[in-house]
């Protein structure tokens, strides 16, 4: 492999100790066989996250924006520019465990037809988190995992948001890997195109495996690799009212672009149903948040 095959670009916001830990294990973990470039893309964190990595990381390409311009925004600005042979698009509250990009790098060399690839991510308590591998929302399906049935249900068609059909373990094609951690081949990129900036924040990662599966590439889900994913590490436990907004916003695009137009009835169900499940969790978000 040559010295470009792999750029890292990780977009912060106020999560100093979640990247810090980040990068000392993604440098603890570089693959062996590429030298890897990573860039951070700084959102004007207010906690001093910007000068932690200038301090702390040297050898980091650090990016520091005036404003909050979002995940895809702030990720583009490096994707746009990137001339390595592949590109990993890493959240900072993940953790890199030893080997794991080697063996995605080496699937990836000789499966040519995959333009993305996701690893198993766990959480802290060493727990599965599902949303590592996913199909792509059905009404039905959202509608199971919102109300938690499809969280718990063995019913292929409850669950099958959470990709059942393959073992957190094993090895296959998924419509869609998490936007925490997704490894891609950047001559498809080329082809797919970035990520799409109308996302502020929220399903922008779903919109990119569906737009790959578009354009004819397979997106990999390797379980038998891992990295942690601190599940809510950045935007914590509940959203707050913007980051809420932006979800629901989130969920309506990704059906407007990818499953409206057949039938209106359902279209206007859905679009309701989301409005409704909007107003329920800023609602819920508010009391969490409010002190005493």
């Amino acid at each position: 492999m040559s010295d470009t095959d792999l750029e890292v670009v990780i977009v912060s916001y106020g999560a100093a100790d979640l990247l810090r830990r980040c990068l000392s294990t993604l440098f603890a973990a570089a693959p062996r066989t590429a030298a890897m470039l990573v860039h951070v893309v700084d959102n004007a964190s207010p906690d001093g996250t910007a000068d932690m990595v200038a301090r702390e990381f040297a050898q980091v390409r650090l990016r520091r924006l005036p404003v909050n311009a979002g995940f895809s925004t702030a990720n583009n600005l490096v994707l746009r520019e990137a001339s390595s042979r592949y590109v990993l698009v890493l959240n900072p509250d993940t953790e890199i465990r030893a080997g794991t990009l080697d063996h995605l790098l080496d699937v990836m060399e000789t499966r040519p037809d995959v333009g993305m690839a996701g690893c198993r991510l766990e959480r802290l308590d060493g727990s599965f988190d599902h949303a590592a591998k996913r199909s792509f929302p059905t009404p039905g399906a959202a509608l199971a995992h919102f109300t938690g049935v499809g969280r718990t249900s063995r019913s292929p068609k409850l669950s099958q948001y959470r990709a059942t059909e393959l073992d957190e373990r094993g090895v296959g094609e998924v419509d869609a890997v998490n936007g925490a951690f997704m490894l891609v081949r950047r001559s498809a990129m080329a082809k797919v195109g970035l990520l799409d900036e109308g996302y502020w924040l929220y399903m922008e990662d779903l919109d990119w495996c569906a737009r790959f599966w578009q354009r004819g590439w397979k997106v990999l889900y390797d379980g038998t690799v891992t990295a942690v994913h601190v599940k809510g590490g950045t935007a914590g436990t509940h959203r707050a009212f913007k980051q809420n907004l932006h979800f629901h916003r989130g969920m309506g695009r990704f059906y407007r672009r990818h499953r409206a137009g057949a039938n209106t009835l359902v279209d206007l169900a859905v679009y309701a149903a989301i409005g409704a499940k909007f107003v329920i969790s800023a609602t819920r978000g508010h009391l969490a948040r409010r002190p005493g």
